[in-house]
C-alpha cells in the first residue's frame, strides 16, 4: 500500500449512493478486503496521516468561520465534529485534499463523513472475521497536531483549554 493506492481506493466510493455511507464506501470495502493485512493497516496509517495534517488551527478556523474562533479558549469546538469535517476533505479525493491542505480557507463547512474512520477496520473484519486491533502510530484525533495548533498572537486561554478539560477536548494554547 502506497499513497497512490490509498487514493485509488478513496476514488472507488460510489457517490450515487449518497445518503447511505456504507453503500457509498462498499466498493472501497470490497477492494480493501482483498488486500493482505499489512496493506489494510498501511491504508489506516495513511488515512491517519492525512487527517493529522488537516488538524490545524487554520483549518479549524475556516471550518467554523463565522461560528467559532479556535483562538478563543472560551469557544467550545467539538473534537469529534472537527474530525468528521476533516474526513470530508479526504473522501473528496486527492486533488481536493491537496488544495485544502495548501489553502485552509478552502476547508468545507457544515459537512461530515464520520464513516470513513471505520473503513479499514470493517474491511479487515470482513476479510478475516477477527477484531481489528491495529493502532496507527499517528493519531488523527482533533487537537493532536501540536505544531498545527501552535498559538498565535490572538490565542487566548479559556474554559476549553485548561487542565480541567479532558485531553480529547482540550485545545492547545
Amino acid at each position: 500500500m502506497d499513497e497512490s493506492k490509498f487514493w485509488d481506493i478513496i476514488e472507488c466510493f460510489n457517490w450515487d449512493q449518497e445518503g447511505d455511507d456504507d453503500a457509498v464506501m462498499e466498493p472501497a470495502y470490497a477492494v480493501l478486503a482483498t488486500l493482505d493485512d499489512e496493506s489494510i493497516f498501511k491504508f489506516d496509517d495513511i488515512l491517519s496521516e492525512k487527517l493529522y495534517a488537516l488538524d490545524t488551527r487554520e483549518h479549524c478556523r475556516a471550518c467554523y468561520k463565522g461560528e467559532l474562533d479556535p483562538d478563543d479558549g472560551d469557544d467550545y469546538i467539538s473534537a469529534d465534529g472537527f474530525l468528521y469535517a476533516r474526513c470530508v476533505v479526504v473522501v473528496n479525493g486527492r486533488d481536493f485534499y491537496a488544495s485544502v491542505l495548501a489553502d485552509p480557507t478552502a476547508m468545507p463547512q457544515d459537512s461530515e463523513f464520520e464513516s470513513l474512520l471505520s473503513l479499514p477496520a470493517s474491511a479487515y473484519e470482513r476479510k478475516t472475521g477477527k477484531e481489528y486491533e491495529h493502532v496507527s502510530p499517528i493519531s488523527y484525533e482533533s487537537f493532536e497536531n501540536l505544531a498545527g495548533w501552535a498559538p498565535t498572537a490572538e490565542t487566548r486561554s479559556g474554559k476549553f483549554t485548561g487542565d480541567g478539560i479532558p485531553p480529547g477536548n482540550r485545545r492547545p494554547t
